[in-house]
């Protein structure tokens, strides 16, 4: 399976198994999603079980949280992550702070989808990647799949957790891995051995990274599409590099990235968002108080610019291959 299958393949297995789960969003039911990963599932499941709203997105996410204090698990998508800012009063007061409002007498178990990030030319208003703000809410989880297998099993175990989850989709990857060469010709998830996904109920579990890469000069941290574009840097430096795909930036899989940081000496943080209050700056804080006496060399972030993303300079914004060497070189001159 591609990444829109594994993701419309775990909405089907969830929608059959468990009667009170459901889909809504903007062009989710009849149409199957801007993207598709919905696609087919209200004609099997019917209009009740996944459905279309109208545009407006704090309406979505307040709709979802009274169906999940009412013992529902809603599935919610929001078109482009650029748009979930309407909602964000909703997801932040209202979401992540109902079980700790109510002690523990109601919460809000509901999961929303939203395509992310650039490599589109989606320009700068379906391009964000805004994770980081969502990271700092206490009381939401944040999830980022790299792969077709990851994807359905981290989308079936957000929907069974009782807390409200963000589950960021890299688009550029739905159809195949993009290692940041554009110049190059595309590549589909046909052959990838994390496109071999079983049918029926799995979960990759919130909180646990995945080594990728072994290695033992340096660590390399990333998520989503720049999972692939470490993979392509790494190899282009000649660097016996250890790759971690965090997976869930929260709750965050510290314990697996202090092993790796404290064996290798080295860090390389990389991800699409804009450098400055990024994701990366709270992961060199985490490795800088963990792993102090086992650092050999300042640690390093590969990000975006901090500036819009531009429509036509896509590629000099875009966090490649390139821009991970000469990271990787600079902290093995230590």
């Amino acid at each position: 399976m591609n990444m829109v299958q594994a993701l419309n393949n775990a909405l089907d297995e969830k929608l059959g198994a468990d009667p009170d789960v459901l889909i809504f969003g903007e062009d989710v039911g009849y149409f199957g999603g801007v993207f598709r990963v919905t696609d087919g599932l209200q004609a099997k499941h019917g209009l009740t079980r996944c459905f279309d709203t109208p545009i407006a997105e704090g309406g979505i996410i307040a709709t979802a949280i009274g169906m999940g204090a009412y013992g529902l698990r809603p599935v919610v998508e929001i078109q482009f992550a650029d748009y979930i800012l309407p909602a964000f009063d909703q997801l932040v007061s209202e979401a992540a702070r109902l079980r700790y409002r109510s002690n523990g007498e109601f919460w809000a178990p509901l999961t929303v989808r939203t395509p992310y990030g650039g490599g589109i030319f989606g320009g700068q208003t379906h391009s964000q990647s805004p994770e980081a703000i969502f990271a700092h809410v206490v009381g939401l989880k944040t999830v980022v799949p790299s792969n077709p297998y990851d994807a359905k099993g981290l989308l079936i175990a957000a929907i069974e957790d009782d807390d409200p989850v963000i589950m960021l989709e890299p688009k550029r990857i739905y159809n195949g891995p993009f290692d940041g060469h554009h110049d190059r010709p595309l590549k589909t998830w046909a052959g990838h051995p994390k496109a071999e996904v079983p049918t029926g109920l799995y979960r990759v579990p919130l909180g646990k990274a995945a080594v990728v890469r072994e290695g033992r000069a340096v660590t390399v941290l990333a998520y989503g599409t720049m999972v692939h574009v470490a993979l392509s840097g790494i190899d282009e430096a000649g660097v016996d590099a250890e790759l971690l795909d965090l997976r869930s930036l929260v709750p965050l899989d510290i314990e697996a990235i202090t092993a790796s940081v404290r064996k290798t000496g080295r860090c390389v943080i990389l991800h699409e968002a804009s450098r400055f209050g990024g994701f990366g700056g709270e992961l060199s804080a985490l490795v800088q108080e963990r792993c102090f006496d086992h650092l050999k060399a300042p640690i390093e972030r590969v990000a975006g610019w901090d500036t819009p993303y531009p429509h036509a300079f896509e590629w000099d914004y875009f966090p490649g291959p390139a821009r991970l060497v000469a990271a990787l070189r600079r902290v093995m001159e230590y």
